[in-house]
Order: C-alpha cells, then structure tokens, then sequence
C-alpha cells in the first residue's frame, strides 16, 4: 500500500490543493493520498487561522466526492505545533508502512523553507519527499543537499491561494472557480473571513 501524507492548515481547502492531490494520486500510483490538517502549523504561529473545527469542516466537505483521497486526524489529535517528522512516525508506526511506501506532498513554496523544519533529514530518510511546483517559486534556490533527495513532481500549475481566496473574500469578490461548491456554501453561511 502506498500512502502520500498532505499536511497544511487548509484555510481553506482549494480547487488546487485537489488537482495535485489526484494528479500525485493517479501518476504515482498511490492508493490514499492522506490530508493531514495542522493543530497549529510551525511557519505560521504567528498568524491567525480558521478555528481547527472550520479546517477540518471545510475539508471533509472539499474531498467528499474523491475516491483515494481522504483526511487524517493525527495533528489535530496530537495537538500542540504540528511538526511533519511526528506525523511521519505516527503514521508509519499506526498503519505498518515502510518509508519506501510513504510519500509526503510539499509544494514548492514550502521547500523553499525546508532547511528550517524540524529534522528535514529525518523527513528524508523516512518518507520520499514530493515536491510540486507552484507559480513563483524557484526550488534552485534550496542546497543541492535537499534537491538531490527529493522527486519533483510536475503537476500542472494551478495559481490558486488560499491567501488570495482570504483576500477575495473579504473584498466581496467571488470564490466559485476557486473553492469546490460545498466549501463555498460553507464559508459563505459560516461568515469566515470577512475581516
């Protein structure tokens, strides 16, 4: 069984975060690709985000009608700041998946930071790093340390944010090409955003 971890705090979930996660799913023959939503993510401690339960909401309604791709609770369980190098273990030890079986998505944005993360040789060694492209960010510019140890991915591009979808938002502009309908119902009823 090969599984591929996508960890983030989906805020919210976007048309883009699915098109990659089928598109990783179908290439690389992964039977689940894995959303793992971020108790608190460690890059973004600093700034304010949905309420866990909002995430994981607008999730479960973003990936209802996709077979193969499903959500993992363990951060939000695990609680406190979501380090990847825990999620790996934890998956690997609850479900017996051998690192050569597991596989984590990043996009390239993130990899850029990837010498920050809590033991990103670690990551290495017990996951195969996915890295996909993201308009705007060049991964040459990450040591050929990480590079030579990584399998870049090449999805189709997708400009979509879930920064710009806040921003869209709240300056009353539409979200429907962006977010799947029932996430677009969700945050419309629930308000979010807005300011």
């Amino acid at each position: 069984m090969r599984i591929c971890l996508y960890g983030g705090t989906f805020d919210p979930p976007h048309l883009g975060h699915l098109a990659i996660a089928e598109y990783i799913r179908d290439k690389l023959n992964i039977e689940t690709v894995l959303f793992i939503p971020a108790y608190i993510a460690p890059h973004k401690i600093k700034y304010s985000v949905s309420s866990v339960e909002d995430r994981l909401k607008m999730l479960q309604l973003a990936v209802s009608d996709h077979s193969g791709l499903q959500i993992s609770k363990v951060e939000i369980q695990r609680k406190g700041v979501s380090y990847s190098i825990d999620t790996i273990r934890q998956i690997k030890e609850g479900m017996d998946i051998k690192s050569k079986d597991l596989y984590i998505l990043i996009g390239a944005d993130s990899f850029l930071e990837f010498h920050t993360w809590r033991d990103p040789d670690k990551i290495l060694e017990e996951s195969s790093v996915l890295v996909a492209g993201r308009p705007g960010f060049d991964i040459r510019e990450v040591s050929e340390e990480f590079r030579n140890k990584i399998q870049v991915v090449s999805a189709p591009l997708i400009d979509i944010s879930a920064t710009m979808i806040r921003q869209r938002i709240r300056e009353g502009k539409s979200i429907r090409s962006l977010v799947p309908a029932l996430v677009e119902d969700y945050i419309l009823r629930k308000g979010l955003y807005r300011s």
